[in-house]
């Protein structure tokens, strides 16, 4: 019994390609360059009311200046708590408490902060792709399968062998799209 190879078949993989692309840019959110962006602060969660609670639910934050953050707790007696989960995170910010608001100034990065942070970017990028042609070879195990129960003829596999591949670097090319304009927004001063 032959099986109909259409855009259905190769959907829950590029679907599975397409979050990888997300985890990516979720990961180059937190990258910081010189400028302030609240993305870095999605991975802080501080306790509150006995649970993990993202900062993003607990407080608001704004940015008054391009090189600052500004944090304001919704309950102030979560102020030393957020300072905690602040300085223990890895942002690289020494968090400034006046009783109120907590400030993060962002320094102006230095040549070789940049240069490690894209690195870092690089690194990143190439996990992803990693993810991506993980997918494509379980797409092909899938359709070698297929193959060895005479459910698609050798043609169909080599067709599906060829549009697996396009997709992929479909993909792969989105990914050197996200870490070149990371990087260049790393490098520029």
């Amino acid at each position: 019994m032959a099986i109909e190879i259409n855009s259905s078949l190769y959907e829950p993989y590029s679907d599975r390609m397409h979050k990888s692309l997300e985890v990516l840019q979720d990961d180059l959110n937190t990258v910081r360059a010189g400028r302030a962006n609240p993305r870095v602060l999605d991975q802080i969660s501080v306790m509150y009311y006995g649970m993990e609670t993202p900062l993003s639910q607990v407080a608001s934050i704004s940015t008054p200046e391009a090189r600052q953050l500004l944090i304001q707790p919704w309950d102030g007696k979560l102020l030393k708590d957020i300072e905690k989960a602040l300085m223990a995170s890895d942002i690289g910010i020494t968090p400034t408490n006046d009783g109120k608001v907590i400030r993060l100034i962002f320094p102006t990065l230095t040549e070789e902060r940049r240069r490690d942070l894209t690195k870092q970017v690089d690194k990143y990028g190439e996990e992803t792709k990693v993810a991506i042609r993980n997918i494509r070879r379980d797409f092909l195990d899938m359709v070698k399968k297929l193959l060895k129960n005479k459910e698609i003829s050798e043609d169909q596999f080599h067709d599906c062998e060829d549009e697996i591949q396009k997709i992929t670097d479909k993909f792969t090319g989105m990914v050197d799209d996200k870490i070149k304009d990371k990087g260049k927004e790393l490098m520029a001063i």
